[in-house]
């Protein structure tokens, strides 16, 4: 029997979903039948990719969130119930970068950038398993939840010393949240993606070094938009009943070079 992806009747909460994998993975989502409810504190990019989603056939719902804010994740989810009904489904994708080596760095940049990829994904799970709880996971066994990490949470990438720091910490939270909840019916699992062209490192691919490291890749190429399609509707659906606590790796490669 082939597992079965579809997400018909899942109610997904997506952070980031303004732009770059955060938009992907909402389109996808909604494609393949969840309610998805997207958050992101730029609402003009929100409600542009809610109509898009609509036009395509499928439900979606704009909400301003901000992960850092306690409030604000709480009412994300407020806005989510009251539309679409309890989320049992999470993608805690929302994350940033300041540039800056370990001498260089500011203090409150490394804060900021922190506050955004750890706290926010701490927060956006912790909400969410709560209310996942309170509605009877343990039994329905359907919760999930799937923390967006990076390569460069074990890849040594000088220059990305908050970001790195801050993905190595979401593989670590994700796996100790696993344990935590798996009498709850709740998967928690990490996804380690490698280097895709989003608005975040456009900017860098498009420079001299950028198109070095490239080069050095062991396929010579950034992944495509829809490489982590079939790993993201796995670890979201049905189908993953039996994953929880895994750090998955969607690299082509990448995170190979010596």
């Amino acid at each position: 029997m082939k597992p079965c992806l579809d997400l018909t009747g899942r109610t997904a909460l997506v952070t980031g979903a303004s732009s770059g994998l955060g938009a992907r993975f909402a389109h996808l989502l909604a494609a393949n039948g969840a309610r998805v409810v997207l958050g992101a504190r730029r609402r003009d990019r929100l409600e542009h990719l809610r109509a898009t989603i609509e036009a395509d056939g499928g439900q979606a719902l704009a909400v301003s969130l901000d992960v850092a804010d306690e409030a604000s994740v709480a009412s994300a989810y407020d806005a989510a119930e009251a539309a679409f009904g309890p989320v049992d489904t999470i993608i805690a994708n929302a994350g940033g970068n300041v540039e800056g080596t370990g001498l260089t760095l500011a203090a409150s940049a490394f804060a900021q950038v922190l506050a955004v990829n750890v706290m926010g994904v701490f927060l956006t799970a912790r909400e969410g398993a709560r209310r996942m709880i309170a509605t009877n996971s343990a039994e329905t066994r359907r919760g999930r939840v799937l923390l967006i990490s990076s390569i460069t949470a074990t890849a040594v990438s000088p220059g990305l010393t908050a970001y790195s720091a801050s993905k190595a910490a979401v593989v670590q939270l994700g796996r100790v949240l696993a344990r935590e909840w798996a009498d709850q019916g709740i998967n928690v699992n990490i996804l380690c993606p490698g280097y895709i062209e989003t608005e975040l490192n456009a900017k860098w691919f498009d420079t001299e070094m950028g198109r070095q490291q490239v080069a050095r890749m062991p396929r010579r190429r950034l992944l495509q938009a829809n490489a982590l399609d079939t790993n993201v509707l796995h670890l979201t659906s049905d189908a993953s009943a039996f994953v929880t606590g895994s750090v998955v790796t969607v690299d082509d490669g990448q995170s190979l070079v010596g």
